[in-house]
């Protein structure tokens, strides 16, 4: 049966009910790489530098990563449990990828009331189906800023962040803890990350998993993260911050998986090279291979510093946790390992040709040998 959302119902005394929205982050590359320039419009809109100040004690150097950003104007949609106003941001990163920030405020009674937001429809299309579409129209306009643009758009990285504006008071005059609230709530929120409407049917083992990556600052602020969605409490405008790091971890994630199909290609190319021996090695081979490290290489360097705020460790604990669930690290030992096996293939392809070639250059020394006897028996005669 479809649980009926109830973003303003009133059963609840307000001082307990759940404020705040439901944060939809997309993913999506564009091109190999772009041009150091700045974006100055898209979409009609004057694009801006994405800048954010420490909301907390921080080191004296602090630096966040700052892509160029856009806000398209608010619009209104019809979903089935009413009108709700969506907001929409994009993120321009110059290692040739987009990100698009769809946000939907929700006021609701319990947190299993948030599940259905997992699947969102407008009306006869879906959010999903939406966002494609302004991606393919911001790689359009975006093409002539890019460098070995894609010809069309391949699969995206998707990313949910439900945001909770203040962490709900136990009883009225209640102080408000954020990890007081998460214990006693937390089978719930594994079942609202694991996108499970009832959550007794999940499994002890189940939850501990989904919710076992927590992190606070402040008695009034929480980040819970899973692999497809994370839970956010917090003050409005630390949000930002948070969300700013889910994005960028969703693009790396995203990054890695393109290059990774990159280095399939170029391996399944490589084995096809390996069966023809007998034909020249050509330097258009050689090429590509240094052309793929060179890649890789500026790929890591660019990811690594997308990363550089980490003058706020809280921050960089909750990228960590993000790391962790997304396998960052994993993925960068798969590329690594697939680049030092086509670097073998190669290798063992270019001495096959350098012995192909030591055997003519020895038989050639042997028929010459033959000809200078042959010669010189001919004199004598």
């Amino acid at each position: 049966m479809e649980t009926e959302l109830r973003p303003y119902a009133s059963e609840q005394p307000a001082s307990r009910r759940l404020r705040g929205e439901v944060v939809y982050v997309y993913a999506f590359d564009i091109a190999f790489d772009m041009r150091r320039e700045r974006v100055r419009e898209l979409l009609v809109q004057t694009a801006q530098e994405f800048a954010l100040g420490p909301s907390k004690r921080s080191p004296k150097q602090w630096f966040f990563y700052r892509p160029d950003l856009v806000c398209l104007p608010i619009i209104e949609r019809q979903t089935s449990w009413g009108s709700v106003q969506v907001s929409r941001a994009i993120k321009v990163f110059n290692i040739g990828a987009v990100s698009i920030q769809v946000r939907i405020p929700f006021e609701v009674d319990a947190l299993e009331d948030l599940v259905p937001f997992h699947a969102l429809a407008f009306g006869d299309t879906s959010l999903e189906t939406e966002i494609r579409d302004l991606a393919e129209a911001v790689r359009q306009q975006l093409e002539p800023f890019c460098i070995r643009p894609v010809s069309q758009l391949g699969e995206g990285e998707d990313y949910t962040v439900f945001c909770i504006h203040e962490a709900p008071a136990f009883c009225d005059g209640g102080e408000n803890k954020a990890e007081d609230w998460f214990l006693a709530n937390r089978r719930q929120i594994g079942a609202l990350l694991a996108q499970e409407e009832d959550a007794t049917r999940l499994s002890d083992q189940e939850i501990d998993e989904s919710i076992e990556r927590y992190l606070t600052y402040y008695s009034s602020d929480l980040a819970v993260v899973d692999w497809d969605a994370a839970l956010v409490v917090g003050e409005r405008e630390t949000l930002d911050e948070v969300l700013h790091v889910v994005e960028l971890a969703n693009v790396q994630l995203l990054e890695l998986s393109v290059y990774d199909r990159v280095l399939d290609t170029s391996l399944d190319r490589a084995y096809r090279d390996l069966e023809r021996r007998g034909v020249k090695l050509r330097r258009e081979i050689q090429r590509n291979l240094r052309e793929i490290r060179l890649d890789l290489a500026r790929l890591s360097d660019e990811l690594l510093n997308t990363t550089k705020f980490f003058g706020d460790w809280h921050l960089a604990r909750i990228y960590q946790a993000l790391s962790s669930r997304f396998h960052l690290s994993d993925w960068h030992n798969i590329i690594r390992v697939k680049l030092t096996t086509l670097g073998e293939l190669y290798q063992l392809l270019h001495r096959d040709w350098i012995n192909f070639w030591m055997v003519v250059l020895e038989g050639s020394i042997v028929l010459l040998f033959v000809i200078d006897v042959l010669l010189l028996f001919a004199g004598l005669g």
